[in-house]
């Protein structure tokens, strides 16, 4: 079956889909945050086949979202590293947990709690205007045209 190219869609959200919407890559992300950086230790925590695994590493390090640094060489052994594109990537999943959080939790609460640096507490992602520091939502904001679509047309 061929796969939809979304990198040639005019929409960031495609573009962005491209890199890391294939299964198992925000998976793939998640783990390498969190210091799961080796191949058998990836593959045994995901519990995915080591060709998917291949193939996801792969295209993650050929869009330079995860950077691939050899360990060993006797035998030839490697691990994987965010890159400055992947980290901020990492600030996207923080976004999902959130919503994964508030809708998916249930009565339990979440898997897992995060402590922000600078302050030393357990919080979430908050979404906020770059211009006004007020909160944003998808209901407090108009999609206009930019740049880029009229390059594309």
């Amino acid at each position: 079956m061929q796969r939809t190219r979304f990198s040639d869609m005019a929409c960031s959200i495609a573009r962005t889909l491209d890199i890391i919407g294939a299964p198992w890559s925000p998976l793939i992300l998640r783990d390498v945050y969190v210091g799961i950086t080796r191949f058998d230790d990836l593959q045994r925590d995901l519990g995915i086949s080591s060709k998917v695994l291949s193939e996801r590493l792969k295209w993650l390090v050929d869009h330079d979202v995860l950077e691939r640094r050899e360990y060993s060489q006797r035998p030839s052994r490697h691990e994987y590293t965010l890159t400055d594109k992947g980290r901020e990537l990492c600030d996207l999943l923080l976004v999902m947990v959130r919503w994964g959080d508030r809708w998916t939790a249930g009565e339990t609460g979440p898997p897992v709690l995060y402590r922000h640096h600078a302050c030393g507490q357990i919080s979430h992602v908050e979404l906020h205007c770059s211009v006004c520091a007020r909160p944003m939502r998808a209901t407090d904001i108009d999609v206009l045209p930019g740049p880029g679509l009229s390059a594309t047309v």
